[in-house]
C-alpha cells in the first residue's frame, strides 16, 4: 500500500502520548492529561494492525497500554494494510533488524483494469483499460514473477535519494531515477479463484517473498503482464520471520485486559533469535561475555548464536545475554544486554508466571 508519508487524520485511541483529544462536533478538544507511569517492559508483542491506523500510531498505543518506557517496531505496515506487526520493547528493540530482514508472507487484492498514481487505492486515477483474462494467462503471468525478480522502488515511497525521501519528490510531480532491486519471490499464488473468469475484475493473490519486496509493485506490474493494469486495493500480512497471524492481539483485546493480561502476551525477547544456535554459558564465563570478551570453547562455527546465562532454579527463566557468532571456536559478542536489562527481564518472567525467584 502507499508509503506516501503520515497517515490521513489517523488518530490514537486512549493516546500515545500523555495528552490526548475527544472528538466533538465543534472539533477536536483537549481530554484531561492522564499522566501514565513509564516502567521497564521488556519482550515482543504480535499486534494484528488494523485498518486505518499507521504502524507508529499502532506502537503508540500499545506502548501507552503497557506503560513501556521502549518500543519500535520491526518494519512499516502502511494505513490501509492490516495483519502481523511485531513491536519490540525494551531489550527486544536491540534484535528488532532482524525482523526487518526476515521474509514475509502477505494476502493482497489488485484490482484490475485501473491504473493509479501510488499503484493503490491512495492514489488518482491514471489510466483505465478493459479487462479480459483467463485462468492459463493469470498463471502464466503469476509463474513468471516468481522466483528471484527485480523491481523498480515506487515513487511513493519512503526511499531517499539525496536525503529526501521519494514520496517527497512525488507529491512535487518530480520522478527521479531509481535503481531496480534484486528480490526473491518464493511462492506466488492465487488466494481464492474469481467465481467467473469471464467478469473477473479483482485477483487475489497469496505472495511468500524476501524483504524488501514492494507488493504494490508487484501488483502493477501483474496487472501490465495482463494487458490491462492494476492496483492493490487490500493487503494483509499473514506472516513475518516465523510470526503468524493466529499468534496475534489486537489492539481492541489489548485495550479489554488488565495490565498482567497484557504482560502475559508478551513474548520473550529472545523469540527474535529463533534461528540462532543457542548457547550457554556459567557464571564466570557470562560475566566476562558480558563484559565484551570472547570466550573460547568447542563450539562448531555459525553465523547466529543466542547467549544465555545459567539458570538459577527450577522453574526460573534462562538469562538471555545477547546474540554473538562463533569462528574457530571463539565466541565472539555481538549484540549485549545490560545487567540492569538482564535482572529486569527475569523479573518480569517471574512475576508473569507467579514463580518466585530473585534475579542477578
Amino acid at each position: 500500500m502507499s508509503t506516501a508519508g503520515p497517515p490521513q487524520g489517523a488518530k490514537v485511541p486512549l493516546g500515545g502520548r500523555d495528552l490526548h483529544v475527544v472528538k466533538d462536533r465543534g472539533g477536536d478538544i483537549p481530554a484531561p492529561r492522564t499522566r501514565v507511569q513509564r516502567r521497564p517492559v521488556h519482550g515482543v508483542l504480535l499486534l494484528d494492525k488494523p485498518l486505518g491506523l499507521s504502524s507508529n500510531d499502532a506502537l503508540q498505543k500499545a506502548k501507552w497500554l503497557l506503560r513501556a518506557e521502549k518500543a519500535g517496531h520491526t518494519g512499516t505496515l502502511d494505513p490501509l494494510a492490516t495483519g502481523v506487526l511485531p513491536l519490540c520493547f525494551g531489550a527486544a528493540t536491540k534484535f528488532s533488524q532482524l525482523q526487518l530482514d526476515a521474509d514475509k508472507t502477505y494476502e493482497a487484492t489488485l484490482k484490475l483494469g485501473i491504473k493509479t498514481t501510488t499503484a493503490d487505492a491512495e492514489g488518482e486515477v491514471l489510466q483505465e483499460r478493459p479487462v479480459a483474462i483467463s485462468r492459463e494467462q493469470v498463471a502464466t503471468v503469476l509463474a513468471r514473477f516468481t522466483g528471484a525478480i527485480q523491481q523498480v522502488p515506487p515513487m511513493y515511497s519512503a526511499l531517499k535519494k539525496d536525503g529526501k525521501a521519494l514520496y517527497e519528490y512525488a507529491r512535487e510531480g518530480i520522478e527521479v531515477e531509481r535503481q531496480p532491486r534484486h528480490v526473491t519471490i518464493y511462492s506466488l499464488e492465487l488466494a481464492q479463484e474469481p467465481t467467473d473468469w469471464t467478469s473477473a475484475t479483482e485477483l487475489k493473490i497469496r505472495v511468500s517473498c524476501s524483504k524488501g519486496t514492494y507488493i504494490r509493485t508487484l501488483g502493477e506490474d501483474i496487472g501490465e503482464s495482463l494487458g490491462c493494469g492494476a492496483h492493490l486495493s487490500a493487503l494483509r500480512r499473514t506472516a513475518t520471520g516465523g510470526f503468524e497471524a493466529s499468534q496475534c492481539v489486537t489492539l481492541g483485546e489489548l485495550e479489554a485486559m488488565n495490565e498482567l493480561e497484557r504482560q502475559s502476551r508478551l513474548m520473550p525477547t529472545e523469540s527474535l533469535l529463533a534461528g540462532h544456535v543457542p548457547v550457554t554459558l556459567d557464571e564466570d564465563n557470562a560475566g566476562r561475555f558480558l563484559s565484551g570478551l570472547r570466550r573460547r570453547g568447542s563450539w562448531a562455527d555459525a553465523k547466529q548464536v543466542s547467549v544465555f546465562g545459567p539458570t538459577e532454579g527450577p522453574g526460573l527463566a534462562r538469562a538471555l545475554l545477547g546474540s554473538a557468532h562463533v569462528t574457530a571456536g571463539e565466541l565472539i559478542p555481538g549484540r549485549l544486554l545490560s545487567p540492569l536489562e538482564i535482572g529486569q527481564l527475569l523479573a518480569q518472567h517471574n512475576k508473569t508466571t507467579g514463580t518466585p525467584g530473585t534475579t542477578p
